[in-house]
């Protein structure tokens, strides 16, 4: 079996003891392409790092909506400088969070940033890879209006079907992470059983919302491999069908 984990933050002090023991799991449970997404200028350069140290793993730069600053020239130019890097296939994690952020001029400066990346993905012929947490709407009006002949995918998907096939219209992609196999999960269930498989990835989102059986516990690439159970028993698939066509999306969408 040949699985992707198309999002996670290797970077995270969580894994600074052992991420080489992280990685190694991860092939022994069939993942063998890791991407792993920055979130400041600092965590871009990072995961670069990370991606040139082990073998299957890449990497996407960008500054996250949480971290959103007001950028300038040489900001791009950091980012376009680390894009260089063969092992970058992304400009990411970037988008709007409207959940923790309630402030009008700081919901301003997200969408002023988001559209910045981008145009900096366009001038760096690379897919974004889309936070957007309870900003549905906007996220969905900017890529419309701004991402035309660019490619993606919405992270951690958490809006509703209409929404979902709306991304789909523009190319984009649905990614699905731990949550799907939640008790408390309602919405994405119908959303992943209604999709075109062709329009799917998984995702861990390490080391944030582990899934289940492992809730609670620090997330990591290897437990991927749950929510692509849970993906084929919601759409009466096998396992080894759901591993064949979410691996081909991510070769797609990242040219991996």
């Amino acid at each position: 079996m040949n699985l992707v984990d198309t999002h996670c933050h290797l970077d995270d002090e969580k894994f600074s003891e052992d991420l080489a023991e992280v990685v190694n799991r991860a092939r022994e449970s069939g993942v063998n392409r890791i991407i792993n997404f920055g979130d400041r200028l600092a965590t871009s350069n990072r995961v670069v790092e990370i991606a040139r140290e082990f073998d299957g793993l890449f990497a996407g730069v960008g500054i996250h909506p949480e971290e959103a600053f007001q950028m300038q020239k040489s900001d791009d130019e950091r980012i376009i400088q680390l894009a260089e890097d063969s092992h970058v296939v992304a400009i990411g994690e970037i988008g709007l969070d409207y959940y923790w952020e309630k402030d009008s001029d700081r919901r301003k400066l997200q969408r002023e940033i988001f559209i910045r990346q981008i145009d900096l993905a366009r001038q760096l012929h690379l897919p974004i890879c889309v936070h957007d947490r309870e900003a549905h709407g906007d996220t969905i009006e900017i890529l419309k209006r701004e991402a035309h002949g660019i490619r993606g995918v919405l992270h951690c998907f958490s809006g509703s079907l209409e929404i979902a096939m709306e991304a789909i219209k523009l190319g984009f992609f649905i990614g699905v992470d731990g949550p799907i196999t939640f008790k408390n999960s309602k919405k994405l269930p119908e959303i992943v059983r209604e999709i075109p498989r062709d329009f799917l990835l998984i995702e861990t989102d390490s080391p944030y919302m582990s899934p289940t059986p492992n809730r609670g516990k620090r997330n990591e690439p290897a437990f991927v491999k749950f929510v692509a159970e849970k993906i084929a028993e919601i759409r009466g698939e096998s396992l080894d069908e759901v591993a064949r066509y979410t691996t081909r999306n991510a070769e797609d969408l990242y040219s991996i």
